[in-house]
């Protein structure tokens, strides 16, 4: 069975849209494209070259499928991760029937459809962007490990990791360390349900049991 594998750019509040460039994804009024691209540093690279080291194959929402085939198969000779991401099989998320030109690119059409690739032999999946994907993707306990670079801006809104449908769930802290820059650079594995503790009194007091009647009433 495979791994599936999340790499994340996003900010401070969450968001990952257009981290790249300003034309990159402007839908929903988004203004702010290319925030990330300022705060790279060498730690960086090498942390994205550890993402990309081993065999893996793509999967991408539509969108970031067409963003990707705009812009890799184009790069040219002189960076070798054009030649890698054209390389791989990438595995499109979208219920839409057009032509996914870009070679090696193969439709899978639902959650389930996923579920089978991943319980497939083969390389890794790797999600790139598609902040779309992930809410069903945690809903249906198939993401195995989260590579986030948290960069120290705030955008206010924009295409979340944790969107909408997003169920609760632990997190467990595999790897960490800190850019010159200031990006947290974070590995994460799914830990169960969110364990839920208590730092009330044993006996609620007179103004607690008055505060929750409130809450009560108030909805």
């Amino acid at each position: 069975m495979r791994k599936l594998v999340g790499g994340v750019f996003q900010s401070l509040d969450g968001v990952m849209q257009a981290p790249g460039g300003p034309g990159e994804d402007w839908t929903g009024g988004f203004t702010l494209g290319g925030w990330s691209a300022c705060l790279w540093d060498e730690m960086m690279g090498q942390a994205m070259g550890g993402v990309f080291d081993g065999p893996f194959d793509l999967l991408l929402g539509r969108k970031t499928w067409e963003i990707f085939a705009a812009h890799w198969p184009y790069v040219g000779s002189g960076d070798p991760m054009g030649a890698l991401f054209d390389g791989v099989t990438k595995f499109v998320a979208t219920r839409g029937d057009e032509p996914l030109e870009w070679r090696n690119s193969r439709r899978v059409g639902s959650i389930d459809e996923i579920a089978a690739v991943k319980a497939s032999d083969g390389p890794d999946l790797l999600i790139q962007g598609s902040s779309t994907l992930y809410p069903a993707l945690f809903a249906a306990g198939l993401v195995d490990r989260l590579f986030l670079m948290t960069f120290p801006v705030v955008l206010g809104a924009g295409k979340r990791l944790f969107g909408p449908g997003t169920p609760p769930f632990a997190l467990r802290l595999v790897e960490h360390r800190v850019s010159t820059t200031g990006v947290t650079i974070a590995t994460y594995e799914p830990a169960g349900a969110v364990p839920i503790g208590d730092f009330q009194l044993s006996e609620p007091s007179g103004g607690e049991k008055a505060r929750r009647e409130r809450m009560k009433r108030e909805g």
